[in-house]
């Protein structure tokens, strides 16, 4: 099972960016897929999570409105478009599939990417 995160890089306060996470080795469509991040001596925090099926997405209430995520079973990929980044949204980001459930809790997802790192500039 590989999870491969990409995107991230340097951007401005107000800047958008767009993180991908390709997804092999697991019948994509079946897995609930979310997104979380880990800004340094932080513990990691849940962004945003979206149904097999796409039709259910959940965010945490400081991306609400900012980040959508998005997935496409065909490409087995999913997406965070991040909008109106501040300087707080500074971290690693990690994209993570579970089986079975959605949850907000980074305990319960069963693989994880490599990180994709977001610098967000003042």
């Amino acid at each position: 099972v590989q999870l491969q995160a990409s995107g991230g890089g340097l951007v401005q306060a107000g800047g958008s960016l767009r993180l991908s996470c390709a997804a092999s080795g697991i019948s994509f469509s079946s897995y609930v897929m979310g997104w979380f991040r880990q800004a340094p001596g932080k513990e990691r925090e849940f962004a945003a999570r979206i149904s097999p099926s796409g039709d259910s997405t959940y965010y945490a209430n400081s991306m609400k409105g900012r980040f959508t995520i998005s997935r496409d079973n065909a490409k087995n990929t999913v997406y965070l478009q991040m909008n109106s980044l501040k300087p707080e949204d500074t971290a690693d980001y990690y994209c993570a599939a579970v089986l079975g459930f959605a949850s907000a809790r980074a305990t319960v997802y069963d693989y994880w990417g490599q990180g994709t790192q977001v610098t967000v500039s003042s």
